[in-house]
């Protein structure tokens, strides 16, 4: 930023200058700037509204449109210059425009204040982030979506308190992740509903004495609906807080994945082997493969959810109506929607690179006792009730960690010490493969359902393209 201290476009009842340590203080303009095309598109439709309404000429509104073209061109361009008493983009344009093509261009801000325009503005803004996450989002589920294609055959064992539980195949855990991505993806669509919702016009706090077409400007500029009330559109910035809330719990569930991989590529796991294009080394130890992608994305989680706390500390104690403590809101939005989306591009990425190492995934599935319920549920269907098949199988167990056997291990003989209804037939429950295809419910981990699950996750999502990776990586 550069240029000569000049009066300020609002400056008409001050006769002092403005401290340069509050223009400094209270400058947006640094990271506003960024809302420059949605200032201009705004400004534009404005305009183009007050022409028609016939409060401002034709000529002049001709004059304006054009001028307004032309900054946001030089802006996009770098050539346009910036100047300290700007304070923000709103100020920067029009004074852009009354150098361009003088008082006339005074005329744009007719009927409107800053506390309407910066509302428009930002809802302009993430009417279209909210866009682009929906659009890396489906992606993200489709990586998803491909690799359970692949991994239908894979067993591995799952986790309650992070101990051995039950089996599961892996195309069933991937699905879990889409699911999680299917509820985000819903927020972000019903937050989209409550953005596309146009504040302009209602200038300060109270509307205008002018007769606007607030409706035709939203026309103009692509929102469904109008504020209700000019007071509330000013202040509002629920839709702000419910973004960040929402980009919050996505970034949990990316967080979550995150930590399953980080964990699974550890030595003690070796269940998956992250790509060398999103890991790291060490400076001092040649060995390391760091998942260190994985690891920022869990940190940055943290990152959203102070964004979230500050906008709601920024909002809980306002006064009606607008007040400067706004000005506030578009740092961590605008962090929001950049960690966000960075994390969904890279995370695409590196899942669809995924190498599992399904032997090892099997191996670790049929330790721990992990079909153990499975015995219960035989039980149950001899007409044991299952609070008592629970107790069977809990000494059973017991008896094989003192043998040092596994459930397969133990002859009939020694199972009907434990219960005399033991039959054959309860060796054929206790293999991991027979255990996961037995839990047929809907829902559940059974191939067959786990691939109904995917045709129908399939419609709502798409094919989309297929997952990179194949070889020597996957056939561990």
């Amino acid at each position: 930023m550069g240029g000569k201290t000049r009066r300020k476009l609002w400056s008409g009842r001050f006769s002092g200058e403005t401290n340069r340590l509050v223009e400094v203080f209270t400058a947006s303009l640094p990271f506003d700037a960024r809302l420059f095309d949605h200032d201009i598109e705004g400004s534009i439709a404005h305009c183009r509204m007050l022409d028609r309404q016939g409060i401002i000429p034709p000529a002049d509104a001709a004059r304006i449109v054009e001028a307004l073209g032309g900054i946001r061109e030089e802006i996009r361009s770098g050539a346009f210059r910036f100047v300290q008493t700007d304070e923000d983009i709103h100020m920067a344009v029009e004074r852009g425009l009354i150098e361009r093509i003088g008082p006339v261009g005074g005329k744009v801000h007719t009927g409107r204040s800053r506390n309407d325009q910066v509302s428009t503005d930002m809802r302009l803004y993430l009417r279209g982030e909210i866009g682009d996450i929906l659009t890396l989002v489906a992606g993200l589920q489709r990586t998803f979506l491909d690799l359970a294609r692949r991994e239908v055959d894979t067993i591995l064992p799952g986790y309650t308190h992070l101990q051995k539980a039950q089996p599961v195949l892996l195309a069933h855990y991937l699905l879990a992740f889409r699911e999680m991505l299917e509820r985000d993806a819903q927020r972000f669509a019903e937050c989209l509903e409550r953005v596309n919702v146009m504040p302009l016009g209602s200038a300060a706090l109270a509307g205008t004495s002018l007769p606007l077409d607030r409706k035709y400007t939203a026309k103009l500029l692509g929102f469904r609906a109008l504020t209700a009330n000019s007071m509330d559109a000013v202040s509002d910035r629920d839709f702000v807080a419910e973004f960040i809330f929402d980009a919050g719990l996505l970034m949990m569930h990316l967080s979550r994945l995150c930590e399953d991989l980080i964990i699974w590529s550890s030595g003690e796991f070796g269940f998956v082997e992250i790509a060398d294009a999103y890991t790291t080394g060490s400076s001092i130890m040649p060995q390391k493969k760091n998942p260190d992608v994985a690891e920022l994305v869990r940190g940055k989680t943290g990152r959203v959810y102070g964004n979230l706390v500050r906008v709601l500390t920024i909002l809980k104690g306002l006064p009606m109506t607008y007040n400067r403590d706004l000005q506030e809101d578009k740092e961590p939005l605008f962090d929001t929607v950049d960690t966000v989306k960075a994390s969904l591009m890279v995370l695409i990425g590196m899942a669809g690179n995924l190498g599992f190492n399904r032997q090892r995934m099997l191996e670790e599935a049929a330790k721990g006792f992990s079909t153990a319920t499975d015995v219960a549920e035989y039980l149950v269907t001899k007409g044991v009730p299952f609070r008592e098949a629970h107790g069977i199988v809990g000494r059973l167990v017991a008896y094989c960690i003192a043998k040092e056997k596994g459930l397969e291990e133990i002859s009939l003989r020694e199972f009907r010490k434990f219960y005399t209804g033991f039959d054959d037939g309860v060796y054929a429950v206790i293999p991991v493969k027979k255990a996961v295809n037995a839990r047929v419910t809907l829902g559940g981990t059974a191939k067959r359902e786990v691939l109904r699950q995917i045709q129908e996750a399939e419609k709502k999502t798409g094919p989309g393209p297929r997952a990179r990776g194949t070889g020597k990586r996957q056939a561990k």
